[in-house]
């Protein structure tokens, strides 16, 4: 059995509709995304990092010790999954671009995608992942 970390990122959202909405209450759907209520929204996350179990603790491990970022990484070994979204955003950027200077070169191209992730966050605030332990 082997195990993995994958970090999925918001791809897109559409509204699970059986049947078209009537036009007197489109505008009442269009409100209530805007104004952030998901009624009948479904989020589609695609896949955009993985790495092996044992190589993501190595890794998180280069983060400093004790530090809130740290601790956020290690919610995946707590609790199965954690969410990223625009809070985590500078404290995780500051967190992996600091250790960079001690990761090797698998860290660091992780270190790299995982900030550009972090950058579409930033330029999108609706933007989120979800970073999941998967085992098959």
């Amino acid at each position: 059995m082997s195990e993995k970390v994958v970090f999925s990122q918001l791809s897109r959202k559409f509204i699970d509709e059986n049947d078209a909405t009537p036009a007197e209450a489109q505008q009442v759907v269009y409100y209530s995304l805007a104004i952030g209520h998901h009624l009948g929204v479904i989020d589609c996350l695609e896949a955009a990092l993985t790495c092996p179990w044992d190589e993501y603790l190595a890794w998180i491990a280069t983060l400093e010790a004790g530090s809130e970022a740290r601790r956020k990484m290690e919610g995946v070994p707590k609790y199965g999954e954690i969410v990223i979204d625009i809070n985590h955003v500078p404290m995780l950027a500051n967190a992996f671009d600091k250790a960079r200077a001690a990761q090797t070169s698998q860290q660091k191209e992780w270190s790299t995608m995982l900030l550009s992730m972090l950058h579409d966050i930033h330029q999108e605030n609706a933007i989120y992942f979800m970073v999941r332990r998967l085992r098959d």
